[in-house]
C-alpha cells in the first residue's frame, strides 16, 4: 500500500482488526479509518489508538462517511471480501454449513432478510437464478425445486433443515464442495455482496488521490471478476472506452500485479482459509 506515515487510509472491511492495526502502527500523524457493518466487529474495535476511527456502516456508503468527518480523498483503500473468521466460527451466524443453527448470514443483523426469509419466499425461478450466479451449482433447477417443494410441508429454518431437504441430490463426490457453494449462494444474496462491491469501486477513482493505491482480497471468481474488470477498464463489466488513437479513457487505475497474489505454500498450510485468496494491487492514475 506504500503507507506514508501521515496518509489517510481505509480499511473498508475491519473484521478482527488486523489490518487497520497493521496499517496504523505504521503511522504518525495519519489515520486509519475502518468500515464495518458487522456490529460484531464493532464491539470489538475498542482501541485506544489516536490513529484509528472505526465506523459501523457498508463500505457502500463510504464517500458519504467520509465526508461526514471532514475527508474527501484518501491515499489508500484496503478490502478484505467475503466473510471473516469470527463470522464463519459462531455457530449461532449461520454462515458455516458444518453447525446446525438458524439460516441467518446476515452481516447486518439491523437489516430483515435472512437466508431462512429467501428460502420461505424466492420462487423456483429465482432461487435457481441464485444457485446458479452465485454459487455455480451445476444442479441448481433441481436443488430449487426440491426446496420449494420441501418447503410445502416443512419450514427451511436451520442449517440442518436446508441439508436434510437436499440430501438426497448431492453429489456422494463432492458433498463439502457442494454445501460450499449452496451456502455461498444464499450469502452473497442475503448480504448483496457483489452490488456493494460494485458501488463501492464506483466510488474509488473520485476518493483516492493520484499514486494512492487500492489492494483487494477476493475468494470466489466473482468478486475477482468485477475488481479486475475495474482495475482495466474502469468498471465493472469491463468494457473498454477508448479515444481516436486506442487508449482507454475510462481507466482510473494501473495494475502493480499483473496477475493476482497468492498465499504461499507455507501458508496455506499454517492458514488454510488463505487457500483461495486473491490479491489484487491497483495505483491510481495521475
Amino acid at each position: 500500500m506504500k503507507i506514508k506515515a501521515d496518509g489517510v487510509y481505509v480499511d473498508v472491511t475491519y473484521g478482527g482488526g488486523g489490518h487497520s492495526k497493521a496499517i496504523a502502527s505504521l503511522l504518525t500523524t495519519g489515520k486509519v479509518i475502518a468500515f464495518d457493518r458487522d456490529a460484531d466487529a464493532i464491539k470489538n474495535s475498542l482501541t485506544t489508538n489516536k490513529n484509528l476511527i472505526v465506523i459501523h456502516s457498508s463500505f457502500s456508503n463510504i464517500t458519504t462517511e467520509l465526508n461526514s468527518i471532514g475527508i474527501s480523498s484518501v491515499d489508500g483503500v484496503l478490502a478484505d471480501l467475503g466473510v471473516s473468521s469470527h463470522q464463519f466460527d459462531e455457530p449461532q451466524r449461520g454462515f458455516a454449513f458444518r453447525f446446525d443453527s438458524t439460516l441467518d448470514m446476515r452481516m447486518d443483523v439491523r437489516q430483515q432478510i435472512t437466508a431462512a426469509t429467501i428460502l420461505k419466499t424466492y420462487t423456483a425461478k429465482e432461487l435457481q437464478n441464485m444457485f446458479s450466479l452465485y454459487g455455480e451449482v451445476r444442479n441448481a433447477a433441481t436443488v430449487a425445486r426440491e426446496i420449494v417443494a420441501y418447503r410445502q410441508h416443512s419450514a427451511i429454518a436451520t442449517t440442518a433443515d436446508l441439508r436434510k431437504c437436499v440430501s438426497h441430490i448431492v453429489p456422494k463426490s463432492d458433498e463439502n464442495g457442494f454445501y460450499a457453494r449452496l451456502f455461498q449462494a444464499l450469502r452473497i444474496e442475503v448480504n448483496q455482496e457483489l452490488k456493494e462491491l460494485e458501488l463501492l469501486l464506483q466510488q474509488l477513482p473520485d476518493l483516492i488521490k493520484a499514486e494512492g493505491r487500492l489492494c483487494v482480497m477476493s475468494y470466489h471468481s466473482l468478486e475477482d471478476r468485477l475488481v479486475k474488470n475495474f482495475i482495466a477498464s474502469g468498471n465493472v463489466q469491463g468494457a473498454v472506452e477508448q479515444d481516436v488513437f486506442g487508449n482507454i479513457i475510462s481507466k482510473t487505475f494501473t495494475a502493480i500485479n499483473k496477475k493476482p497474489i497468492e498465499a504461499s505454500e507455507e501458508e496455506k498450510t499454517n492458514n488454510p482459509r488463505s487457500r483461495s485468496a486473491r490479491l489484487r494491487v491497483a495505483e491510481r492514475i495521475k
